[in-house]
């Protein structure tokens, strides 16, 4: 995030000055940063932000500003004007199928987040219905997942905290919902709520959604016609990237090794198939609206848009 106070032609938002959120083409696993970068990665993940964001304002209102507007030519297509919030301090995790650390969780105890399953359910089974499973935020390492009561406990107010539960299930099975239908299973996602003290409500401040949102780095995205129960699921991630670190011999400790070109250009490939599927329209367009150049194109030759 930087602070775009003072800097002339930003719009502004309340009378507050905006922040530019960037997204970069990092990535890491086992909570290390891998010094090579993935071409056009923030680019997804800005895209597909801004898609989800149009789609979902009618459920809760959002923290963009504009995609061009006030952004950088340089940070064109992976930055975007946004309004400060005053975050709360859970991770809102929805999940609608089990798989990841709830199910192991469920292996365990049988439930995810003090919330009991029924017996008997298997990997990547999905649901009954969704469930909220908030956890906290770490500085460093790990979050830690709590029951709704250690959420309340977190915020302070259990009004609230009922209010983000249910935005955040909902979104979830908006979402959800629109995934599928375009051949993707949204198998559960994080989203960052906060308030903003500059619009008031019935019930306070307005709760709005920040950071990014429904993208393959803060959801679980599974292809639909590869699904099978029972065990884990390909996916539109950086599992591919995952996958190759545990093969590598590398010790899962920094610093984490440079990623082989094809291993880039996979998970290039699959962040581009993402984004197409799921707005059903080529990468290229997104580019195209903010004025952007595709950070892959001489690699990987999809200059129409298609994905490699």
């Amino acid at each position: 995030m930087y602070d775009l106070a003072g800097v002339q032609g930003v719009p502004g938002d309340g009378g507050q000055a905006p922040l530019l959120m960037v997204a970069s083409d990092r990535i890491s696993t086992y909570d290390a940063v891998h010094p090579t970068p993935i071409p056009d990665k923030g680019k997804v993940l800005t895209g597909l932000s801004v898609f989800w964001f149009a789609k979902t304002a009618g459920i809760v209102a959002n923290h963009l500003i504009s995609a061009t507007d006030g952004v950088p030519e340089e940070a064109r297509g992976r930055a975007l004007v946004v309004r400060r919030l005053k975050m709360l301090p859970v991770e809102c995790v929805v999940r609608g199928y089990i798989t990841g650390s709830g199910w192991k969780d469920y292996q365990a105890t049988g439930s995810v987040s003090g919330i009991a399953l029924p017996a008997g359910l298997r990997e990547s089974e999905r649901l009954p219905e969704p469930i909220f499973t908030p956890s906290t935020k770490a500085d460093v390492g790990h979050d830690e997942a709590i029951d709704f009561e250690g959420a309340v406990a977190l915020v302070g107010d259990r009004a609230l905290m009922e209010r983000v539960r249910d935005a955040s299930l909902e979104l979830y099975s908006f979402a959800a919902e629109h995934a599928r239908a375009n051949g993707v299973i949204l198998a559960d996602t994080k989203f960052e709520l906060g308030l903003d003290d500059t619009v008031s409500t019935g019930t306070g401040p307005a709760l709005v959604l920040g950071d990014e949102v429904l993208t393959p780095d803060s959801s679980r995205y599974w292809p639909a016609d590869e699904y099978e129960v029972g065990r884990g699921q390909p996916s539109f991630d950086k599992q591919y990237v995952r996958d190759w670190a545990s093969a590598s011999g590398w010790d899962k400790k920094p610093p984490a090794p440079a990623i082989p070109e094809d291993v880039v250009a996979g998970t290039r490939a699959r962040y581009v198939e993402a984004y197409e599927r799921i707005t059903g329209e080529p990468f290229q367009a997104w580019l195209d609206r903010t004025g952007a150049a595709a950070d892959g194109a001489a690699e990987t030759g999809d200059n129409a848009g298609g994905s490699a």
